[in-house]
């Protein structure tokens, strides 16, 4: 994909010696690469990502969980330094 852009950016770039509308094309091809060509987010991501929020939390919450209960001294003196000011 990016050879093709390149390429086909330079010979529109070639072209655009002669008639300003090829730089416009050149200028306007590599604004489509930017926004839609690189694997960027789409509009159905939001819940993909949502939902690799939601399971990075619950897995960390899971892990605070078995931290709490194999050390439960640590944690409570944990949780008494963080209610200090």
């Amino acid at each position: 994909m990016r050879g093709t852009l390149a390429t086909g950016t330079v010979v529109l770039v070639l072209l655009g010696c002669g008639n300003h509308l090829w730089w416009l094309a050149a200028v306007a091809l590599l604004y489509l690469y930017a926004t839609h060509g690189r694997g960027s987010p789409g509009p159905d991501t939001p819940p993909d990502s949502y939902r690799t929020y939601r399971e990075r939390r619950d897995r960390q919450a899971g892990w605070e969980r078995r931290y709490r209960r194999e050390r439960p001294v640590e944690a409570r003196r944990q949780e008494r330094e963080k209610g200090r000011p």
